[in-house]
């Protein structure tokens, strides 16, 4: 037999002489990960917040009775371009706070008139008469006053909800203590002092209420609004000293644990076969646990029952003096509370942070935290949590806490003890293998949040995290 060798013959493909690879693998045991999860963070507020057993699933928090009355916001509801009050909103207000005739709020909230505003706009004068209530429906106002030396000086800054001139509505000779200025367009609600009178008068009710609230106006508070402890010091002889007890809010908040659980189904071949050289079932467990605490964190910054974003005191949130993060904002947060202990940020607005440092030439310093080294500012280190949101305007808001309960801080509340519990807080218990030869595990943790008093958590709105283009 002749074999073709020219030049324009086929050629043969080589023929094997040894095993392939992909034979060998049938033969061989491979090295192996566990399997990955992108999803999992590092969950600082589950690690930072100190935990406290909640033995009856209830977590009360009782504090001293406070005289401070009307410290929330102001909702309104828009039609169109046309804003409205809500009339029961109206109780927000310190001076008509329990005041609960649904009839007369309506009169004084019909009374109400929609003023737009643009930015710049100069809204009232500093040592100008002051006649009229104002609340902000939209926009930003910066209310400015005169310092020491005759400078100008922020005295606050004033969002959606907030209003100014409440003392107006009982002050015939009240002068404007600031002046107000709007940062942007927007909207709010004017009412006359006598449109107020106007309706005051024609309701009895309501003249009661207002004379109980000057009575208030008169007992002696202390800075933080609780009734003052009657004391002596600094007295010789044997004079008479003054009698007193600390009083109790009558109706504390209560907190109770909230739950997060999920069915765990695995099939019993799966179990029983390929478990070498790792258990299907550990695997499937872990990556669960890791899903259930990513949710339990979620929760913990954003659940409007127990959610610190939503648990925030009105009264300790405030607002960017520029927009961007600025190292005054953050010295702000910082001197409404004591003993501060850490900021919460989302990453992205942690990097607006430094950019904004950087273009003063601040560089924080790092400081160990359980090992870590993570960036601070005046001691205090700033932590990244994914679960803030961030809106679509490309604003954020950052965080910041004094933790503990011996301190009087924002504190985890959770029940350990649990039937079948494989972490701290968290039980898995075996539900049974069905008709199918499912093998089914339920997953739970218990949580919540609490703040004990207003000022261990402070919250800095509207923090814009967008890069400029200057």
């Amino acid at each position: 037999m002749t074999v073709d060798t020219g030049p324009g013959a086929p050629l043969e493909p080589p023929r094997q002489s040894s095993l392939s690879t992909a034979a060998a693998r049938n033969l061989a045991t491979t090295t192996k990960s566990a399997p990955q999860m992108q999803g999992i963070t590092s969950r600082w507020l589950l690690r930072t917040l100190p935990w406290v057993e909640v033995g009856g699933g209830t977590y009360r928090v009782n504090r001293r009775l406070s005289h401070t009355v009307g410290d929330g916001r102001v909702e309104f509801v828009q039609d169109g371009a046309d804003v409205r009050v809500i009339p029961r909103e109206l109780g927000e207000l310190a001076l008509l706070r329990g005041f609960e005739d649904v009839e007369v709020l309506t009169a004084i909230a019909d009374r109400c008139v929609q003023r737009d505003f643009r930015a710049g706009e100069t809204l009232v004068v500093r040592g100008a008469p002051a006649e009229q209530l104002h609340l902000i429906a939209h926009g930003r106002v910066r209310q400015t006053s005169v310092g020491k030396y005759g400078d100008e000086t922020t005295v606050a800054v004033l969002a959606d909800g907030d209003r100014f001139g409440e003392d107006v509505l009982l002050d015939s000779g009240a002068r404007w203590a600031c002046t107000a200025t709007a940062e942007t367009a927007g909207t709010l609600l004017t009412l006359d002092r006598a449109d107020f009178d106007a309706a005051l008068s024609a309701a009895p009710g309501l003249q009661d209420h207002v004379r109980e609230f000057r009575s208030l106006l008169g007992r002696r508070r202390n800075r933080r609004g609780e009734a003052e402890i009657a004391l002596s010091a600094g007295h010789t002889g044997e004079p008479a000293l003054p009698g007193t007890f600390v009083d109790y809010e009558l109706k504390p908040r209560e907190y109770e644990l909230s739950v997060a659980q999920t069915v765990l189904r695995i099939h019993t071949r799966v179990a029983d076969l390929y478990n070498d050289p790792m258990d299907q079932t550990e695997e499937q467990l872990r990556l669960v646990i890791e899903a259930l605490r990513e949710r339990q964190e979620h929760e913990l910054i954003n659940n409007r029952e127990f959610g610190l974003l939503h648990n925030a005191d009105f009264k300790q949130r405030i607002q960017t003096h520029s927009g961007p993060p600025t190292p005054d904002d953050l010295d702000e947060l910082l001197c409404r509370r004591r003993g501060s202990k850490f900021f919460l940020a989302h990453p992205r607005t942690i990097a607006a942070i430094g950019r904004e440092f950087n273009s003063r030439g601040l560089y924080p310093n790092h400081v160990d935290l359980g090992g870590q080294q993570v960036p601070a500012w005046r001691g205090v280190p700033i932590l990244p949590c994914n679960k803030i949101p961030i809106t679509k305007e490309n604003t954020s808001s950052v965080l910041v806490m004094r933790t503990g309960e011996d301190n009087q801080g924002v504190i985890g509340l959770r029940k350990t003890g649990l039937p079948e519990e494989y972490e701290p807080g968290l039980s898995v218990r075996f539900m049974g293998i069905d008709e199918r030869s499912i093998i089914s595990y339920l997953v739970s943790t218990y949580y919540s949040a609490a703040v004990l008093v207003p000022d261990a958590l402070g919250v800095l709105e509207n923090v814009q995290i967008a890069r400029s283009h200057d």
